[in-house]
C-alpha cells in the first residue's frame, strides 16, 4: 500500500489527456523511449541509473501514462565505444522504431550521440555526461542535458578552493573528454579568483587504468600544497589508497568532483580521504519534501537505499514525461519547444532546462567527507542550485553556435 508521500509524488506523475495533440497515435500505443549507456562498463553508478527510470516507468504507467500511453524503455548498451553507442542509437531508431533517445554516461559517448541526434534530426535528452562542449561548443537544436556539467560542479568547488589559500597545486583526473574539460574550467576559474597560483604537476591517466603508485609519485616530487581530484570509480579507489600508503595525501587540501557520490564513496570505507571538499549526493541527510517521497518510495520499491545515478536515471524519465505531456505529441520539432524552458520537479527540487543551452539546472551537494562508523560520508552539506554557477548569458551566446538554440 502507497504511504500518503507516496502517492503525493505519483499524484505529480499524472498528465492530462486533454493535453495530447488531435494526430496521436491510439491511445493504447507505448511512446518507445530509446537509452543507451555503458551498463558494461560502469555497473556502480549505471545499475541504480537503471532501477531509477524503471521506478519513474512504473510509477507514470500505474498513473495512466502521458495521454492513455504507457513508456516503453529499449535499452541498449554502448560498451563505452563512441562508434558502437552510433550504432546501438542507429539500431534503436531504424529498427526499434523509438520516439526518442536518452542515455549515455561516458562525455565521449554523449558527444557522439548527440552529434548522431543532430544528423538525423531526432531528440535526445543526455542524462549524465558532464563536458561543457555537449551544451557549448557543440551544441545542437536536438540535444538537451540534464545533469550539472563540469563547469557547474567545478564552479561549486571554486570558492572553497579559494578558501584554502594555497599556491601550488597538483592535478590528476581521467585522460578523456570529461577529464579534460573539468581540468580547463578549474584552471581558468582558480586563476581568475586567485591569479598567483601556480599548478605544479599534472597527471593524465587513461579510464580505467591508472598506474596509481606511479601517479602518486610523480605528484608528490613536485610538494604541491593542495590538490584537484576528477578521478571517480576504481581509479578514485586505486589513487586514495595509493595516496594513504605513501603518506601523500596526509594533511593535503583537495577539491574533488563526484567523490560524494555513494557509488564511488562507499567503496573507500575507513580510506576515505577525510576532509576533501566534493560534489556528491548525502542521501541520508538531505530532508526535503521532494527527496522524501523519492527515498520512500525507492525504498519500498527495491529495499536499498539510493545512489545518484538512481536520482539521475529517475529524473531523466520525469524529464521526458514532462516534456511529452506539455508537446502533446512525440513529433521532435515539438519536444525540443516544449523543453525549451522546461520546468520538472525532481527529488533534488524543481529544475528548468534553459532555452539559452538547453543545461538544466539541476544542481548538486557540496560537502566535507568525514569517516562515521567505518564509512564514508559527506559532512557539512550544502546544495547548490544549478542556475547560481552558470556563466553569465553573452558568454553562453559566444560558446555556443549560432542557430543553435
Amino acid at each position: 500500500m502507497m504511504t500518503p508521500i507516496a502517492r503525493r509524488l505519483a499524484r505529480l506523475l499524472v498528465f492530462s489527456v486533454s493535453m495530447w495533440g488531435a494526430g496521436a497515435v491510439q491511445a493504447e500505443q507505448a511512446i518507445r523511449i530509446g537509452e543507451l549507456n555503458s551498463y558494461k562498463t560502469q555497473p556502480a553508478f549505471l545499475g541504480p541509473y537503471r532501477m531509477g527510470m524503471e521506478l519513474a516507468v512504473e510509477q507514470i504507467n500505474a498513473a495512466g501514462g502521458i495521454a492513455g500511453r504507457p513508456l516503453e524503455l529499449i535499452i541498449r548498451d554502448d560498451n563505452s565505444n563512441p562508434g558502437d553507442a552510433v550504432r546501438a542509437a542507429e539500431e534503436l531508431v531504424t529498427r526499434e522504431k523509438v520516439d526518442l533517445l536518452t542515455g549515455t554516461f561516458l562525455s565521449n559517448i554523449g558527444l557522439a550521440v548527440a552529434d548522431y541526434a543532430r544528423h538525423r534530426k531526432v531528440f535526445f535528452l543526455a542524462s549524465e555526461p558532464l563536458t561543457d562542449k555537449l551544451v557549448w561548443e557543440q551544441g545542437n537544436p536536438y540535444t538537451f542535458r540534464l545533469r550539472a556539467s563540469t563547469y557547474m560542479q567545478v564552479a561549486m568547488l571554486i570558492p572553497e578552493a579559494v578558501k584554502m589559500n594555497r599556491k601550488r597545486w597538483a592535478i590528476v583526473y581521467p585522460n578523456y573528454e570529461y577529464g579534460q574539460s573539468a581540468v580547463a574550467t578549474f584552471k581558468a576559474l582558480l586563476k581568475e579568483a586567485q591569479p598567483d597560483v601556480e599548478f605544479v604537476a599534472e597527471q593524465a591517466t587513461p579510464l580505467g587504468r591508472i598506474d596509481a603508485g606511479n601517479v602518486v609519485q610523480a605528484l608528490a616530487d613536485a610538494k604541491p600544497d593542495a590538490l584537484f581530484n576528477v578521478l571517480f570509480a576504481a581509479d578514485l579507489a586505486k589513487f586514495v589508497r595509493a595516496g594513504k600508503q605513501r603518506r601523500f595525501l596526509d594533511g593535503l587540501p583537495a577539491v574533488s568532483l563526484l567523490s560524494g557520490e555513494p557509488e564511488y564513496l562507499d567503496p573507500l570505507g575507513k580510506e576515505t580521504p577525510e576532509g576533501w571538499v566534493v560534489t556528491g549526493y548525502p542521501w541520508y541527510a538531505i530532508d526535503t519534501p521532494e527527496h522524501r517521497a523519492f527515498l520512500e518510495a525507492y525504498q519500498a520499491r527495491y529495499n536499498d537505499y539510493p545512489r545518484l545515478g538512481t536520482v539521475i536515471g529517475y529524473s531523466t524519465i520525469v524529464s521526458l514525461a514532462e516534456g511529452l505531456r506539455k508537446a502533446g505529441s512525440t513529433d521532435t520539432d515539438a519536444l525540443i519547444e516544449a523543453f525549451r524552458g522546461l520546468p520538472v520537479t525532481t527529488p533534488f527540487g524543481p529544475i528548468t532546462y534553459r532555452p539559452q543551452d538547453h543545461q538544466s539546472t539541476m544542481g548538486a551537494y557540496v560537502g566535507r567527507l568525514a569517516i562515521q562508523d567505518g564509512k564514508g560520508v559527506m559532512a557539512d552539506i550544502q546544495y547548490v542550485d544549478g542556475a547560481s554557477v552558470q556563466p553569465p548569458d553573452d558568454l553562453v551566446e559566444q560558446w555556443r553556435p549560432a542557430g543553435t538554440r
